[in-house]
């Protein structure tokens, strides 16, 4: 378990201050968030065993909040070392250095080679669809299937962003 969300929820549990977490959840589950951690709190004092099951249950109240501010299902906590695929650490690296470019560029990349090779597929099969009304099914469903993925890439880059369309409160 080594997200962003797990990973703050353990920061508040370290410094025994429950404030770390707080922004990870939206403000109307802050009183659950609270409570939970103040019984977390007394059963940590207890041997190893308790205290891991304390600490598990603080992580799945927290991450079940957070997903549920998003508007997602909860669907458990994830083991560390799960790949989360090249864009999040380049998001994290351009926020760290304040500039969009290392997302801008990799985006750019893999979306010219995703065109590309869609528009690729349209046009092949523009060449043979008058062979057969299966040919030009096939056509009309890549070429239908080019627009509406070039449609929901532009709903994407035009959607809220994270904390702002989700009602969170982040």
């Amino acid at each position: 378990m080594d997200g962003p969300v797990v990973t703050a929820a353990r920061q508040a549990l370290e410094s025994d201050d429950v404030r770390v977490v707080l922004p990870y959840v939206p403000l109307r589950d802050e009183d659950e968030i609270r409570s939970v951690f103040e019984s977390v709190r007394e059963a940590r004092g207890s041997d190893e065993p308790a205290r891991d099951v304390a600490d598990r249950l603080f992580f799945e109240t927290v991450v079940r909040l957070h997903r549920m501010g998003e508007g997602a299902p909860y669907t458990g906590l994830k083991p560390a070392g799960l790949s989360v695929g090249p864009v999040i650490p380049l998001a994290e690296r351009a926020i760290e250095a304040d500039s969009p470019k290392p997302v801008a560029e990799y985006l750019t990349e893999a979306l010219n080679q995703q065109l590309e090779r869609r528009l690729a597929e349209v046009s092949r099969l523009a060449s043979v669809k008058d062979r057969s009304i299966a040919d030009a099914r096939a056509y009309v469903e890549a070429m239908l299937g080019f627009q509406v993925y070039s449609h929901h890439l532009w709903k994407a880059m035009e959607a809220p962003a994270h904390s702002e369309h989700n009602g969170a409160g982040h």
